[in-house]
This record gives C-alpha cells, structure tokens and sequence, in this order.
C-alpha cells in the first residue's frame, strides 16, 4: 500500500498514529497565572540533547477556552517553565485520567487522582512518586504546519530520580517499566532489556 497523506489512506483509522512507536510519554505538568496546575499526557516527546539536556513535545490540538491550542501550550507560554513526569506502568490509570478534556482552571492533578508536589528550580508542580521527573525552562514555542500543531522545547535545569530507579550507579529502568504510546488505544510497557556493543566501544 502507498497513499499520500494528502489525498488520504481509506482505512477506518489513521495508520500514521501507529508507525511512528513505540513513543515515550510526556506527562506534563504546568501552573497557570493563577496558581492552578495542570497535568497532561503527551506522546510526541523525546529528549533532543546532551549538553545541555534538552527535550520536546508536541500538542497536536485545541480547546474552545483556550487561544488555539491546549492548556499545558498556554501555561508554559505564559509562565515559561514545565515539568515532564516519566510514565511507569503503575501509573497507567492515572496517566489516562488526566488525558481528559477539561474547562482551563480545573486542577487534573485532582482529577487523575495523584498528588502535586512543588519542583525545587522552577515555579511548578510535578508528580509525586513519579520514576524521574524534569523540571524545564522554555527556550520555544514552534508553530508546525497544521492549525493546533505546536513543538514546545525547553532546557532541563533540574532533574528529580526516584532512589528505587537506582541501582548500581545506574538509572535502571527495569525498576518501573516505562510506559509507551502505540497506535490507536494501545500502550505498551517495556520489561525487558539488552545491550549492545557499538562499533567505536
């Protein structure tokens, strides 16, 4: 099969949402103006360098209260930090409650039922208990092609780790089974691990 995108596929669903996988998960933390957090899942995400460390996600839609695009897109815009919280397969159920839609001003961290803390460098919550949790500051906002399409890139100044996610001097990630999007309604856990030898080692 070939189609461009353009001109359509003629399946029930979109096979584009299930090539690209699997895909990390950015739960996004954020407060807004007044003080109110905010908590959504994202799943274009990834981190985009080393030194120093940075990351990006990807919101993809609009809401009605808000100025073309989604609230966690707001709040960062206003305020200039964020918070990325690592998805465990523990955490599944509370990941897919904040995923909901929902007038600005309501608080998702009630909602999903998980607990707010304050982050130590930024003026954020983040997720209690979550594996490892990065505290950002924004370096931009990038329209994308496409009328909600937006790719939101910050610097990690602060970076939490659960003590349990340690072993050996090591981020193990065998210690929570991180959690990843699929296509569609699918989702996958990573629990098994192996290592390989590059060419220059």
């Amino acid at each position: 099969m070939f189609y461009r995108p353009e001109d359509g596929h003629g399946l029930p669903h979109n096979p584009f949402n299930a090539i690209v996988t699997p895909r990390p998960i950015a739960w996004v933390s954020t407060r807004d103006s007044d003080g109110i957090a905010n908590l959504a899942p994202y799943s274009f995400f990834n981190a985009t360098a080393y030194v120093p460390p940075q990351v990006m996600f990807a919101s993809t839609s609009a809401k009605d209260d808000q100025d073309g695009t989604k609230d966690s897109v707001a709040n960062i815009r206003d305020t200039g930090v964020f918070c990325i919280n690592i998805v465990e397969y523990a955490a599944r159920d509370a990941m897919n409650r904040s995923s909901q839609t929902l007038p600005k001003g309501v608080d998702e961290f009630t909602k999903a039922r998980v607990t707010a803390i304050d982050c130590e460098t930024i003026d954020c919550p983040r997720v209690d208990g979550a594996p490892a949790a990065l505290e950002c500051r924004l370096t931009q906002i990038v329209k994308q092609l496409g009328e909600a399409n937006y790719l939101v890139m910050g610097e990690v100044v602060g970076i939490h780790i659960r003590d349990n996610c340690l072993r050996d001097g090591i981020f193990d990630i065998t210690t929570y089974e991180p959690l990843s999007r699929l296509g569609y309604r699918d989702y996958t856990k990573v629990s098994e691990l192996f290592s390989l030898a590059r060419p220059d080692d």
